[in-house]
């Protein structure tokens, strides 16, 4: 069965820092396009960083721009989201996602809990 399993949300003080996990079984993660959503309470699930399919490159949103960092390490099939210098309004659900590079496939994890506060 495919799936994307997360892990390293918790409770950080503003300024702090946590490493998320996402780690992929079912499927290899250098055949789809990965990336992190979040949806804090309240509000819509929003993008917090993918991959651009005309360049390549990783787009983070500006919220988050030189705070987060995403990493990919193939031979652990596991994607990574460094984050630092957190905010109270980082505070949110986030979750892995997963695109198939051919197909229509698409993958989503179960979130985990990311609570930044004093």
């Amino acid at each position: 069965q495919v799936q994307l399993v997360e892990s390293g949300g918790g409770l950080v003080q503003p300024g702090g820092s946590l490493r998320l996990s996402c780690v992929a079984s079912g499927f290899t993660v250098v055949s789809y396009a990965m990336s992190w959503y979040r949806q804090a309470p309240g509000k819509e699930r929003e993008l917090v960083v993918n991959i651009l399919k005309s360049t390549g490159n990783w787009n983070y949103a500006d919220s988050v721009k030189g705070r987060f960092t995403i990493s990919k390490d193939n031979g652990k099939n596991t994607v990574y989201l460094q984050m630092n210098s957190l905010k109270p309004e980082d505070t949110a659900v986030y979750y892995c996602n997963a695109r198939a590079l051919l197909g229509r496939t698409v993958i989503w994890g179960q979130g985990t809990q990311v609570t930044v506060s004093s």
